[in-house]
């Protein structure tokens, strides 16, 4: 029975080495995820003057709880969404000014209402180009705190970025959250304060944040659950197959393990225990509806195996999946025809029929990590698929393409 190591959760990491640099004294974090989106967040905090510490297994991170200690810097965010997101936010709550760009596929993506949110906390933040955007300019003076009004019907990373934030400001924050998706992932974020030392209070659509600061702990990384879907999905498709992947069980801090939730419904057996999860594929898949509004970011994962399904398979309220790396949801569409297959797609809607999958396309990535990772699922069952930028899956599993090619001879599906 395969047993696969995940790499640590990119969501997990990233919150970790906000707090780490927000709390007061030295914080190790272990096992932290090795990716380009994790390394470009680190490097990003020693630009703006925090010490990081890097070894193999643990990074150690030296906090400011009064900001970045340089007074101007110049931060490349890369790829990474929580890169582009947290760190204006950190800095914000400094003294300096600091600009912030990022690559062209994530100056695509929306910041507006963060961005919009940070000035209604008096934040002297200004749009270089097109308003909403990356590159951004922070002159930070410290934040006093008070109540907010924040959209965050697109991502649930801009309520995040406030949430780390408000123990930082003079008096607090006041949240109040007019949209909301992904869900499970504000959770992570209010266990993972808590673990810093802050407790948020949640009343309905108002988060509130206490001022005081956090405190430096030893932080253990959880393995990537949006990741270790690609496994699951890889024994749900492989009749008689099973995957474990330990350090993700009932404690899990990650939403995206409802990943499994799903696979158990299309008839997959799923054991959860506290100190890991298993998947076994009984050979049966069938068709369902799936709402996957909170665990959006494995909606590929779902889209790559649906054809084997018996019947269609429906995924709704994923709108956000289109203000991703890519437009997911039209990227998954657009694959799949390539593949044959029978696909309709909606605003925040799409389905996939059952039918013969033929081998031998090039699937196109459009630079997406995840689009690459699932479509991998999709090759177990359909060979000769290729993909024409193999490599970008370096900013979550550099390893990826090594892991997944180990399973697949364990599997039997190089035989």
């Amino acid at each position: 029975m395969p047993v696969v190591d995940i790499p640590g959760s990119k969501s997990i990491t990233a919150r970790a080495l906000f707090l780490a640099a927000a709390a007061d004294g030295v914080t190790t974090l272990v096992r932290p995820l090795c990716s380009d989106d994790t390394e470009g967040f680190a490097e990003g905090l020693v630009r703006l003057g925090y010490r990081v510490g890097r070894t193999r297994d643990a990074w150690q991170v030296d906090g400011r709880p009064q900001g970045p200690s340089a007074a101007e810097a110049d931060v490349y965010c890369r790829d990474g969404a929580t890169t582009s997101r947290f760190l204006p936010t950190l800095a914000a709550a400094g003294h300096g000014t600091y600009r912030f760009d990022a690559s062209p596929q994530m100056r695509r993506r929306p910041l507006l209402p963060l961005t919009r949110a940070l000035r209604d906390l008096g934040v002297d933040l200004r749009h270089e180009e097109a308003e909403g955007h990356h590159p951004l300019t922070v002159r930070a003076a410290g934040i006093e705190g008070g109540e907010v009004t924040l959209d965050a019907g697109q991502s649930s990373q801009y309520l995040t970025a406030l949430l780390l934030l408000g123990p930082l400001t003079r008096t607090g924050l006041r949240i109040r959250v007019t949209d909301l998706v992904s869900v499970p992932y504000v959770e992570i974020t209010i266990a993972m304060m808590r673990a810093f030392g802050v407790e948020v209070e949640r009343d309905g659509d108002v988060f509130v944040v206490p001022p005081g600061g956090y405190r430096a702990t030893t932080y253990a990384i959880e393995p990537d659950a949006s990741t270790a879907s690609y496994f699951f999905a890889a024994a749900a498709v492989t009749p008689g197959a099973e995957v474990t992947v330990p350090g993700l069980g009932a404690g899990a801090l990650q939403g995206d393990l409802g990943f499994v939730d799903v696979l158990r419904r299309m008839g997959a057996e799923v054991s959860t225990r506290p100190n890991g999860t298993t998947v076994r594929g009984t050979g049966v898949l069938r068709g369902l509806t799936a709402n996957m509004r909170d665990i959006s970011d494995t909606m590929p994962t779902l889209a790559a195996i649906a054809p084997f399904a018996d019947g269609p398979v429906r995924i709704e309220d994923v709108a956000n999946t289109r203000v991703k790396e890519c437009d997911r949801l039209d990227a998954c569409a657009e694959n799949l025809r390539r593949l044959g297959v029978d696909v309709s797609t909606g605003p925040d809607w799409i389905e996939i029929q059952p039918g013969p999958v033929s081998g031998g396309a090039e699937i196109t990535s459009y630079g997406d990590h995840r689009i690459v990772m699932s479509f991998a699922v999709a090759a177990l069952r359909a060979p000769g698929i290729s993909f024409d930028d193999p490599g970008c899956v370096r900013k979550t599993f550099p390893g990826f393409h090594e892991a997944f090619a180990e399973l697949r001879s364990v599997l039997g599906h190089d035989r």
